[in-house]
């Protein structure tokens, strides 16, 4: 794997991660998910990242996982040389406390439809394509998208891209709810930044604790969730930005959140 398979940058108030393997259709194996967790862990601890956006090089997003590679794998050696690692990378991009943002600037296949379906808000270039193949090549979306995707689309269809392993353009994933919009290729980047700014602007206290709100309520019988929503709000109560937020309405200026 080479030293760049994942790049790190910033961009005002955004962490871009890039993973920088085009010759390999920037393909996911053990060496380029561990550099992906060192990526996630650099951004997390960057108190001036308040978005991270993940996107690919080349012509893909991430073209799945690496087929020799996962050709090479036995049972208990793939589960926990492979299986345990990614998955606990992919449950950690889903509930990283910053807001996360896919820009998809091409196939996102196997793994990589997994990675996109645990970002945030999902921008789709139109040259993009969604599919999990595995079935093709006698496997199953293993890296969450079995799961994950059954509870993002309706089960019909996601059986039937399952089973199918077609893949899918932008403008219908879109439209099945996979995805927020397609842009147009040259756009992709400058709207995912322009979004994260405008993310950036809130709350980075009050981002965090939605976030979790959120992703808590999601399984949660209703009136479950919405008793952890009326103590969660009421926890938001406590902090400076609340009030700060709610002064600069009354007074009719922009707010100045502190994250505090």
């Amino acid at each position: 794997m080479s030293e760049n398979a994942v790049l790190v940058e910033t961009a005002g108030r955004a962490g871009v991660i890039t993973i920088n393997r085009p010759e390999t259709l920037n393909a996911l194996d053990v060496p380029t998910c561990a550099a992906l967790d060192d990526a996630v862990s650099r951004l997390e601890a960057d108190p001036a990242v308040h978005v991270v956006i993940l996107t690919g090089a080349g012509r893909a997003f991430v073209a799945g996982g690496d087929i020799a590679d996962l050709d090479s794998r036995r049972g208990l050696a793939h589960y926990e040389e492979f299986a345990g690692p990614i998955h606990r990378l992919f449950r950690r991009i889903e509930t990283l406390d910053k807001p996360t943002l896919a820009a998809v600037n091409g196939y996102a296949l196997g793994g990589g439809a997994e990675l996109m379906l645990c970002a945030d808000i999902r921008l789709l270039s139109a040259r993009a394509k969604i599919g999990v193949p595995e079935i093709n090549l006698g496997l199953f979306p293993g890296a969450g998208g079995s799961q994950r995707l059954i509870r993002q689309i309706p089960l019909c269809r996601a059986k039937e891209l399952m089973f199918t392993g077609a893949p899918i353009g932008a403008d219908e994933a879109v439209a099945l709810g996979l995805a927020n919009r397609v842009v147009e290729p040259e756009a992709l980047m400058e709207e995912a930044l322009a979004l994260a700014e405008t993310i950036a602007d809130r709350s980075p206290l009050v981002l965090r604790l939605l976030k979790r709100t959120i992703d808590a309520g999601v399984d949660m019988p209703l009136p479950a969730a919405l008793a952890h929503e009326q103590a969660m709000i009421s926890l938001v109560l406590d902090s400076e930005d609340a009030h700060e937020g709610c002064r600069a309405f009354l007074e009719k200026r922009e707010a100045s959140f502190r994250g505090v």
